[in-house]
């Protein structure tokens, strides 16, 4: 029997940092986040639902330095933010996950993939634009899942992480070839995780990260952290490593590694307060 990893009850303390939060008032729920690789010290995220297709740019002390528009579309959902391949040119996209579906009843969702922008000049640059974003739609072979949780590996594997509604955490995967743009693709199920996915004790995944060298997968949760190996047959494994993060967000969303060891957590503002951002390592 699998051991079930609960993810408040995740393994050790972590040491955690608050390094700023967010300055621009538009950045009021931080749902993904990626460091970007072009860019030395460049943040990337982004808001929840209701807001306009735009991609933030900041720094670890939450600088506002500008955003980015990604023309012609409008995400129902957006729920997190990945880097990786782009799916048909040689060089490093964005994927914006339009995957929330609080009532699990959305006919399809949809990740789309835009190169990395040019960093804007400044909290002033407001008119720049993305390029052109490519479009996957999806669906589930077992019927519509709320997503927040998405990352993408270096071979364009695109992963999907349940949050856990219903008690269990299922991974998807779709592979780089579903970007020829006929129709809607249906994700493979990989697995179920042995982590409990329950709203007591903010136990839900709301953020997944994949660390530099591709062989590690942070899923987070309102409350903590959790690791797993990225096998070569493509499953999940648990490591038993994880960390504790409660009473540092007021709602933690988004996760990614900073580098091997160190990874960057942000979080929702409260009416009163921006949203924090912290450096967080969990026990080796």
């Amino acid at each position: 029997m699998l051991l079930v990893v609960a993810l408040l009850q995740a393994v050790g303390p972590a040491t955690v940092e608050r390094t700023g939060a967010f300055a621009s008032p538009r950045v009021t729920e931080s749902s993904g986040v990626v460091v970007s690789r072009a860019h030395p010290g460049l943040l990337w995220t982004h808001n929840d639902s209701g807001d306009e297709a735009f991609l933030y740019a900041t720094d670890l002390t939450g600088a506002d330095r500008g955003r980015v528009r990604i023309p012609g579309i409008s995400p129902a959902d957006a729920e997190d933010l990945a880097l990786g391949p782009c799916p048909t040119a040689p060089a490093h996209c964005l994927y914006l996950a339009d995957t929330g579906d609080n009532r699990e009843a959305r006919a399809w969702i949809a990740v789309y993939a835009v190169p990395e922008p040019v960093p804007p000049t400044g909290a002033g640059d407001v008119e720049r634009s993305s390029a052109p974003p490519r479009q996957l739609r999806l669906r589930y072979p077992d019927g519509p899942h709320d997503v927040e949780a998405v990352f993408v590996t270096d071979g364009g594997t695109v992963y999907l992480v349940t949050k856990g509604r219903g008690g269990r955490v299922a991974v998807y995967r779709v592979a780089r070839a579903a970007w020829d743009g006929r129709g809607v693709a249906v994700a493979e199920f990989v697995q179920t995780l042995p982590v409990e996915g329950r709203s007591r004790g903010g136990r839900f995944v709301t953020g997944a990260a994949l660390s530099p060298d591709g062989s590690l997968v942070a899923l987070r949760s309102y409350t903590g952290i959790v690791f797993f190996d990225l096998r070569p047959d493509g499953t999940l494994r648990p490591t038993g490593r994880g960390c504790d993060v409660r009473g540092h967000e007021p709602q933690g969303e988004g996760v990614a590694f900073l580098d091997a060891r160190r990874l960057v957590l942000t979080s929702e503002a409260t009416r009163t307060a921006p949203g924090p951002i912290h450096v967080v390592t969990c026990p080796a």
